[in-house]
Parts: structure tokens; sequence; C-alpha cells
């Protein structure tokens, strides 16, 4: 006779997930990840432990030398960190966000029990950079961006970290250009992890892939600005936590210099006039409680100590804000590429999935899809590590080129690397039983972020043709000098073909 099975929906009080248990068996499936975790026993565990080898074993030779000893030490603590806590932890923080309306109002306790953990191990604010800030935790742009590698693995581990957008920027503004009274008020908390913050540049109704266009007016009137306009893609403005908003408006719009109309004020959350009209949903995310806000400024009124570095700045704030930012982001998406390349090793290699009579890996363009990865993931993050190097010698500034490159590259490839998971998985990959369809929907708009791939590519290309005249030169000389050569020589060019004699049929 067949057997019969029943079973039970059982809700766990600890994380709140859902998994059904079997009662004729100890196998159970958990969502999302469908895995029998009752298999996993204390050797498998203390296995699992043993194989988080030296990650920092994995740097690549170019750079390895000028990572620090301790920073190698620490590689491995972020690392494992990440694998051990952080990456089990991401359904968890699903579940605690839970759904409706209440997700907007949440913050997940899961969240705070990590940064404790990260706190107690040292893995805190590692983003400032070393030799930039007072408030540096001693890491290079080089170092932290190994570490970033490791934080882009898990959706969680930045916010444990508080090394997460848009605050770490946000931290290096009011770091860099802030005032003392700026820095105690904002600075601290936010580096403290107490509060979190957002951005608010990129405008509805403007192009503001060009910075010049944006039109939210700051109006001094005695010893308040009063600020109207409206900001879209303001990230972190649903988080309840979120209590100061950064602000880049015009206040000088007559100024004959598109750069100097800037400048960039803060206005702390709840600010009487400050609407919020909705949350805007990324390919259907709504990334609730951080969200992207879409506000109105109507009559905002901020005292004029409020201003950051002074009237006309703003440009000049922004561009050391995104550069850092831009190198962040690369490096965690180097970090989510390698995760979708693992679970594409994962899916292929599935013995219940035999497509044809054949496993996955025995279909000759799979092995083609993870050679292709593999190389490009290394090249993408080389590329990034390169920048971050430039900038450790030079600055933001100069390390323009290295950053753009970076910023152009990297989600490009981390999309590439992400599709082919995908279509490994087929169905299961565009749905939520795997991370794939979230990540890519989230790295898809880092094309677009910190300024489109199209404004680099056009400022990349003109810098590159700068050099038009001098190459022409060069290989002129060249060509003048391989003639005179030849006369000297008494040589001649051979052109293929000159002496062929056809003989006649």
């Amino acid at each position: 006779s067949a057997v019969v099975w029943q079973r039970t929906r059982v809700r766990e009080p600890d994380t709140g997930l859902i998994r059904l248990v079997d009662s004729s068996s100890s196998c159970c499936a958990l969502n999302p990840l469908l895995l029998c975790r009752q298999r996993v026993d204390r050797q498998s565990r203390r296995l699992c432990s043993s194989q988080l080898f030296a990650m920092s074993a994995k740097i690549p030779a170019i750079v390895s030398n000028r990572v620090s000893d301790e920073a190698k030490r620490m590689i491995d603590v972020v690392a494992k960190f990440v694998e051990e806590d952080c990456v089990p932890a991401d359904p968890v923080l699903e579940a605690q966000i839970g759904e409706g309306d209440a997700r907007w109002e949440n913050h997940p306790p899961i969240v705070e029990e990590l940064k404790a953990k990260a706190r107690a191990l040292g893995l805190w604010n590692m983003f400032l950079p070393k030799g930039h800030y007072a408030e540096s935790a001693g890491w290079t742009n080089l170092e932290y961006g190994i570490m970033a590698e490791w934080l882009g693995r898990s959706r969680v581990a930045s916010e444990a970290c508080n090394c997460a957008a848009p605050d770490t920027g946000n931290m290096e503004v009011l770091a860099k250009y802030g005032n003392a009274a700026q820095k105690e008020q904002w600075l601290k908390p936010l580096m403290e992890g107490r509060i979190r913050s957002a951005f608010l540049m990129t405008e509805p109704g403007v192009a503001s892939s060009d910075a010049t266009n944006i039109e939210l007016d700051i109006r001094r009137e005695g010893d308040e600005y009063v600020l109207n306009g409206q900001k879209w893609w303001s990230s972190g403005a649903g988080d309840p936590r979120c209590r100061i908003y950064i602000v880049m408006g015009k206040t000088d719009a007559g100024n004959k210099d598109p750069y100097r109309q800037q400048s960039v004020v803060l206005v702390p959350a709840g600010t009487p006039g400050v609407t919020i009209n909705r949350m805007l949903r990324v390919y259907g995310y709504d990334d609730a409680p951080h969200g992207h806000g879409h506000l109105t400024f109507t009559d905002v009124r901020v005292p004029v100590s409020n201003m950051v570095l002074g009237e006309g700045r703003g440009f000049e704030i922004i561009q050391g804000r995104l550069g850092p930012g831009r190198i962040h982001h690369a490096m965690r998406s180097i970090g989510a590429a390698e995760v979708a390349l693992d679970w594409m090793l994962m899916r292929v290699n599935d013995e219940r999935k035999k497509p044809f009579g054949k496993l996955l890996r025995e279909h000759g363009v799979i092995l083609e899809w993870i050679a292709k990865s593999r190389l490009e993931i290394d090249a993408a993050r080389l590329v990034v590590l390169n920048a971050a190097i430039k900038m450790d010698e030079q600055g933001p500034k100069g390390a323009l080129r290295e950053i753009a490159q970076a910023k152009v590259l990297v989600p490009q490839t981390a999309l590439t690397v992400i599709d082919r998971a995908i279509q490994a998985y087929g169905g299961a990959g565009v749905c939520q039983d795997t991370p794939l369809a979230g990540m890519w929907a989230g790295i898809r708009t880092l094309r677009l972020a910190d300024g489109p791939d199209e404004v680099h590519l056009q400022q990349m290309g003109r810098n590159e043709n700068k050099r038009a005249r001098e190459a022409t030169e060069r290989i002129q000389w060249q060509q003048a000098r391989t003639a005179e050569l030849m006369r000297r020589h008494g040589a001649q060019t051979a052109q293929p073909g000159t002496r062929i004699r056809h003989s006649r049929m």
C-alpha cells in the first residue's frame, strides 16, 4: 500500500520562519531554501567552520603586498562573520520585516543582534580610509575594498558592520566637510549606529544625470534657509531610524559658473514641510523598511548653521562623497557575483536535475558560463582594487578615471554572471526560492545610481580622446622614421600578391 505522508506547518519561535515537519520522519523543509536542517548535525557544522579557510589567501597576488598583516587577519574575521552569521540570517531578516504596511515601522531584531557581534569582533565603521579621517578604523581603501566584497555576499552584513549605504557616504561628508557642531549632532550617532540617514540629490522633474540641473530651491531668509522642491530615489528615507537628510539644492541659480550654484544642507527628518509622498519600487521590490522615497519640500526651514562647508560648495561635496561610494558599491557587487557563481555551481551539479538525461554541467555551454564568469569576476575585481590603490595614493580626485572604470564595468559584469545563474536555475531563478532575482534587481540600479553608465563613458571617452593629437604625432613620427630606415637600407615594403603569375588555360 502507498505511504501517506502527513505534514504539519510549524512557525519557529526564534526566527518566525515556517517549516514543514514530516510526521513520519525527522526531515523538514524550511523556506525559502527548502533545506533539511536536521541533516546538518554537529559534525557537519564543525566541518563547515573548518572549511572557512584563510580567505586572505585569496587576495590577488598583484595587491597582496599592499595589504597589511593586520588587515589580512581582519579579512578572515569578516569572511567568517559573513558566511557563518550573516548569510544564514538573511532569511531571518526577511521574515522579521514581515508583510504589509507594518514593514515600514519594523526594525528586525536580528540586525541589532548581528551589530552587537560585529562590534565585539571589531568589524565596525571599516569604510573611512586610513590617513584621511580622524574617525578612521585604520584600513586603507584597498583593504576595506576587499572586506566590502565579503559584505556584498549578504543583505544584512553591511548594516551589521555599520558600513551600509547611504550612511557610509553621508558619514564621509560629515567627517570631511562638517563642522564640530554638525559632527557632534549627526556624525557621532551615525558612527555609533544609533540612527540612519538619507542622501537627497536626484529629482523627478529634471535630467538629474546632469547635476547642474538640480533645482530644489534653497533661499536664505535671515538666520534660516527655506527649501522648496522635490526629491526622489532618496534611499533610506523610509527607515524609521532615519533622522537626517543630506540635501543638495540651488542657492545661487544666477551664478555664471554652473558648478557654484549648488549647496548642501542638513535637514532633520520630520522637519515641518517635509512630506514623504511614496516609496518607489525597484522591479517590484520596495526594499522596506529602508525604501527609496519620493519627497516634497514645502517651505521647509532649517537654521543657517545647517549649511555644509558653505554656499556654492555642493559639487565639491558630492564629488568627495560619490567617489568612494562607487568603489564600495563595486566591491559589494563583486561579492554578489561570487554568490551567484556559487549558486550556479550548486545547480549544475544537482543530481536531481538532468535535462535530456545529463547533468547540467555535462552540457558544454554550462562549463563555458562557469569559466567566463570566473574570468570576468577576477578581471573586474582587479579594476576596482586598482581604483582603490589610486585613491589611497592620490585621493578621489586623482582617481577619477579609475573610479569611473570600476563604476561602469563591475555592475555590468555582476549582472552578466547573475543572469547566467538565473538561466541555469530556470523558473527557480526568477522567483523567491533563490536570492538571484533580488540580487539582479538591486545591482541593475547601480548602472543608474551615482551617475548612469553613459555619463561616465562619455566623460571617459572625452578624456581619452584628448590623447588623439599626441597619439597621431607619435604614429606619424614612427612612420617617417620607418621610411628613413627603408631608404638607408635600400629596402622596400613587400606587398603580398604583386608577383603572382596566373597560367593561361
